[in-house]
């Protein structure tokens, strides 16, 4: 049994997915200490067409015509920013705690964090959350498309999930005639994977991690290599427990979602600054934080300042949750969202009731989405027919319109097949989906 140096030392192999490397640590033979594999790992995600796209999909207001409204991509750059801080603060203290130094040094923390987080949105597909929605609710009821598809295949399809599509991207889409597509170390790959579970499970698993899945069939092998790479404990066939730096991961989106999104809340008129104020104070730690406000006049920077305090604030908080609960962590006996158990806890969920009731309910936000399912629906309807279909004439024309190698690529297996066309959809844009959309129904035509 391994003890807890070795443990960490495994569960920061900087090992890449599909490449012959030799085992080394963070700083290996070769590489600069200035630039370790894990930093690099966050450059490769930068440069990728599918981290751009994210500047045109939905973080909550779609098509915002707002510059200061927050996209996917910003709030992805706000999440790393976050989470490299907060590895940083636990990495320092873990390496001091187990001794291991100079093997890895504290910034290895932090860089991993970083690119996971960069990453955890890159599988979202046009209009957010309503866009998963609205791929799971055509497979629900159009089955009959699923026939001959195994447990698992179907329940990849019919229980569609952004962070799966988000672990094919990193790990064949992006590079797809690359083993292990980007080639992405193995711990930036499993802090990524929030839900290290596949689709279809004989028996419910308990516990956050459990709650949605992570991967599709078509990775089985792939994150299996993953997991073992970096020493996943297993907890079920095809399930493990968590990566422990995945726990700041989603501590760093929660912080910037919750925060951020009152923010945009306010900026686009569904949050009084009032009731923005008042909730941000609570988190930015009350009495300290209202002196500096008596100095700002200007409701905007009086919100921003408050934002800047309460991310703060749930960072040192984050990182105390952790460090405190590092072997419960490390056992896969804590299964929690850190903030759940912490002080903090309430305030969030104060926030969180605003947003719900107030933001991502808001008619503005309800419109487009409703718009959202109509525009991916439509899309499937055509795409799905093209490449499953029977042969007519109006399959034909869809048919064609299908990438040059899908045949080569997908061949005769239906399940490839669907799950390429949802590779196709999911790749878009807001934009982009609107206007295929638009094109391909006639409502406009090309040209």
């Amino acid at each position: 049994m391994m003890n807890t140096q070795e443990r960490w030392l495994k569960l920061l192999s900087p090992e890449r997915l599909g490449a012959n490397t030799e085992h080394a640590v963070g700083h290996s033979p070769g590489v600069s200490l200035d630039r370790s594999r894990f930093q690099q790992d966050y450059d490769r995600i930068v440069f990728t067409s599918a981290l751009r796209r994210l500047k045109d999909k939905t973080q909550v207001f779609p098509l915002a015509q707002s510059d200061y409204v927050r996209t996917r991509l910003t709030h992805s750059l706000e999440a790393s920013c976050v989470g490299r801080s907060l590895g940083s603060m636990v990495g320092r203290a873990i390496v001091d705690r187990h001794g291991l130094a100079p093997e890895v040094h504290p910034s290895d923390f932090g860089a991993v964090v970083a690119a996971a987080c960069l990453a955890h949105d890159i599988g979202n597909p046009p209009f957010g959350h309503a866009g998963e929605d609205a791929m799971r609710a055509w497979f629900a009821s159009h089955s009959a498309n699923l026939a001959g598809l195994d447990p698992d295949q179907r329940a990849d399809l019919l229980n569609y999930e952004g962070n799966a599509q988000g672990f094919r991207i990193l790990t064949h889409l992006q590079n797809p005639t690359n083993p292990g597509g980007l080639q992405l170390t193995c711990a930036v790959l499993a802090t990524f994977a929030k839900y290290p579970r596949r689709s279809h499970l004989a028996e419910p698993l308990a516990g956050k991690s459990a709650r949605k899945f992570g991967y599709f069939q078509a990775e089985a092998g792939l994150f299996a290599e993953v997991a073992e790479t970096v020493g996943l404990i297993p907890r079920a066939p095809g399930a493990w427990f968590r990566h422990p730096l995945t726990f700041l991961v989603e501590a760093a989106d929660d912080t910037c979602y919750l925060v951020v999104d009152i923010e945009d809340g306010v900026q686009q008129g569904c949050v009084a600054p009032e009731q923005a104020e008042a909730l941000l104070l609570d988190l930015a730690g009350g009495i300290e934080a209202a002196s500096r406000l008596k100095h700002l006049e200007d409701p905007k920077r009086r919100i921003e300042y408050l934002r800047a305090r309460a991310i703060g604030r749930l960072v040192d908080e984050a990182a105390r949750i952790f460090l405190e609960n590092e072997a419960a962590i490390l056992d896969g006996s804590f299964d929690h969202a850190l903030f759940d158990v912490s002080p903090v806890g309430e305030s969030l969920q104060a926030v969180r009731k605003v947003a719900e009731e107030q933001i991502y309910n808001a008619r503005q936000v309800m419109e487009v989405m409703a718009a959202g399912y109509e525009v991916i629906s439509g899309l499937l309807d055509g795409y799905v027919a093209g490449a499953c279909g029977p042969q007519s004439a109006r399959n034909r024309v869809w048919a064609n319109l299908l990438p040059a190698d899908f045949e080569r690529t997908a061949g005769d297996s239906n399940y490839l097949r669907l799950l390429q066309v949802a590779d196709m959809i999911a790749g878009m844009t807001d934009s982009h989906a609107v206007s295929a959309y638009r094109r391909l129904k006639g409502i406009e035509l090309p040209g």
